[in-house]
């Protein structure tokens, strides 16, 4: 990788899973970079320095270098109905290598920006925030300033990211608006926090909601900034469950204990309401120490991990990484960083969907 990539998106040294098939088989590469390359070497057409196709719509906002970032659209080389390739919520279901497809099959073409450019404008912001305003896929272009670094970034706190090129020029047609955040972005005078509400009561998907806000497409307008893409999904997550938590604290108590249980890709999911007023907690388990030391880099394995007394059949004693809060929520940032916001904001939305309150 360049040293221009490297600035944009980091790779971390081996992914969790590759660490893992290392150590049990000796095979070098888990299956989902096997599958990678396989992509890698089946893409002729990231071998150019031109891509056109219909963007999702897509749009990336990196964080590295703040607040000086890399920000541009992300485009795959086919047209036509696109929208499941950066559409999270339309994945349920898939397996590994669908999800992986999508991913791949995405071109992030980056420029250098400010953050406060999102105020000021200029050609390529403006574009990519009309964009992100478009209800379907756009028909765009890009021309680069190198063929793409062909690549498969997997991280803990985002969705898997493909291909990577800097930009040298972005053209986009014309697609039909999304009328809800078309109004917010030009109410200058709408607070971000109102924003975010209205749009999602008015039933905007939450992953529309965090590409417009990472690029600083609410709130006042003096005071908009670009938000890279990972920091913009927790923000949007905690700030719309924090409103339905205020909700939930009115709603009455539930009768009885629930369990509920999900399995997929791997992971076992499982949530326990109680007949309590309302508090929260998020642990994560891991069979394996190195794992979770490999996908959580910032965390303090002496003073963060617990270890668990349980040992698995197969001589594995999980440890696990948690966090929680009481009635009146929390102030600091929470250990397992984004997935505890995104668990927050699905146990609240349930809760008050259902009209009811639990711990």
């Amino acid at each position: 990788m360049s040293g221009r990539d490297d600035l944009v998106s980091s790779l971390e040294t081996l992914c969790p899973m590759c660490l893992r098939v290392q150590r049990l088989s000796g095979e070098k590469k888990c299956a989902i970079h096997v599958k990678a390359d396989f992509l890698a070497a089946h893409h002729p057409e990231f071998d150019l320095k031109s891509i056109a196709g219909s963007s999702p719509p897509g749009v990336f906002v990196g964080r590295f270098g703040y607040p000086n970032v890399s920000v541009g659209p992300m485009v795959p080389s086919i047209s036509g109905d696109t929208e499941i390739l950066d559409t999270p919520e339309w994945w349920m279901g898939k397996g590994f290598d669908e999800i992986v497809d999508f991913r791949y099959s995405l071109l992030r073409g980056y420029s250098k920006a400010n953050v406060s450019d999102a105020q000021k404008g200029g050609r390529l912001i403006e574009t990519l925030q009309d964009v992100a305003m478009m209800t379907k896929p756009v028909d765009t272009e890009l021309v680069l300033a190198r063929p793409p670094r062909k690549m498969l970034d997997l991280r803990e706190d985002s969705q898997p990211f493909g291909p990577i090129a800097p930009l040298r020029s972005f053209e986009a047609g014309n697609s039909s608006v999304d009328n809800r955040i078309e109004k917010a972005f030009y109410d200058g005078d709408l607070p971000v926090d109102d924003a975010v509400l209205e749009l999602y009561r008015n039933g905007v998907l939450v992953t529309r909601i965090q590409r417009a806000f990472s690029l600083g497409m609410f709130g006042e307008s003096k005071r908009r900034k670009l938000v890279p893409t990972r920091w913009s999904i927790t923000a949007v997550d905690s700030n719309l469950s924090l409103k339905l938590m205020a909700r939930v604290r009115h709603h009455p108590l539930i009768d009885e204990y629930r369990v509920y249980k999900y399995t997929y890709l791997d992971n076992i999911y499982v949530g326990l309401l109680t007949p309590e007023h309302w508090k929260f907690e998020w642990i994560e388990a891991w069979f394996e120490p190195e794992l979770l030391a490999t996908s959580f880099p910032d965390v303090n394995m002496a003073e963060d991990v617990e270890k668990s007394s349980y040992v698995s059949p197969k001589g594995y004693r999980p440890v696990m990484l948690g966090d929680s809060e009481g009635f009146r929520g929390r102030k600091t940032y929470a250990k397992p960083g984004g997935c505890y916001y995104s668990a927050r904001l699905a146990v609240s939305e349930y809760l008050d969907s259902i009209g009811k309150q639990a711990g």
